[in-house]
């Protein structure tokens, strides 16, 4: 694969960022980790997320009541996404790192896992943000067409209609296909991942099984396989879709600008901060 890389010889606009921001911080009083909020945010979210799924087990209830906090489920798990397990992987929640490491496992309890995730987001997403061939967050053609360098299909004429039913499938794909496909080739798109300690390699697999056992087994011995795969479609459904407009939405609008990796070898004329503020 071609190199793609940045000029970084002169980080002005970086330095000068940096100098604001952290002056910001200073001038206001503010630490850049997770303050009271956050942690409010933390401690209601994910006793929630807890109760709703016990409550969906032992209490008996109308279909459309059920179907109704299968919803809220999904969409209070979404919100464990955006407000712990986010900050977390980047290092954010809190100043200590054991406790980052931690929360940043809430994505495992969602079924994704935070290792391949940090390698996808934190380091190929935010360095290479819109780069077509590299980031695979816009990795998704033939199905979609996010970039005037993907190839265009008939299909895509479409796409604004059934990119709804993408984004509702997402969640579920990403658990039970995404995710393996990259620990099963190693890469995530072009990009080889990182080399996954042994630990790594149990925590993956434990997770995934303690999802299905959590998320399958457990539920449909408690209320059965129609009541199950109901409240799991919805469940995936309003996850997915959330996901999907936040994450999947964040560089992909009007005005933001796109690469691609080519034949030859590409270096970009501004550095990395300048194209993280174009993309």
């Amino acid at each position: 694969m071609s190199k793609f890389s940045f000029n970084n010889k002169n980080k002005v606009f970086f330095n000068d960022l940096k100098k604001s921001v952290d002056n910001y911080f200073v001038e206001n009083k503010i630490q850049k980790t997770g303050n009271i909020n956050l942690f409010l945010k933390a401690g209601i979210l994910i006793p929630g997320a807890i109760a709703i799924y016990v409550v969906l087990l032992t209490v008996t209830m109308p279909a459309f009541l059920a179907i109704s906090l299968c919803c809220l489920l999904g969409l209070v798990l979404a919100s464990i996404g955006f407000n712990v397990m986010h900050d977390a992987n980047h290092g954010s929640f809190s100043s200590k790192k054991w406790v980052n490491e931690a929360m940043g496992l809430s994505l495992n309890a969602l079924g994704g896992n935070a290792f391949i995730w940090k390698f996808k987001h934190n380091i190929v997403h935010h360095t290479y943000t819109n780069v077509d061939g590299i980031d695979d967050d816009i990795a998704k053609s033939p199905l979609m067409r996010q970039c005037s360098t993907q190839k265009w299909v008939p299909a895509h004429r479409f796409q604004h209609i059934y990119v709804v039913l993408v984004y509702a499938i997402s969640s579920f794909a990403w658990v039970f296909l995404m995710d393996l496909n990259k620990y099963l080739s190693q890469k995530v798109y072009t990009t080889p991942l990182q080399k996954m300690s042994r630990q790594e390699h149990i925590v993956f697999w434990v997770s995934k099984l303690m999802y299905v056992l959590f998320y399958i087994v457990i539920p449909v011995m408690t209320v059965g396989w129609k009541a199950w795969g109901i409240g799991f479609a919805f469940m995936h459904v309003f996850l997915g879709f959330t996901l999907a407009i936040v994450f999947q939405l964040a560089h992909v609008v009007e005005h933001t600008e796109f690469e691609a990796v080519g034949g030859d070898d590409k270096i970009i004329e501004n550095e990395w901060a300048i194209h993280q503020v174009k993309t």
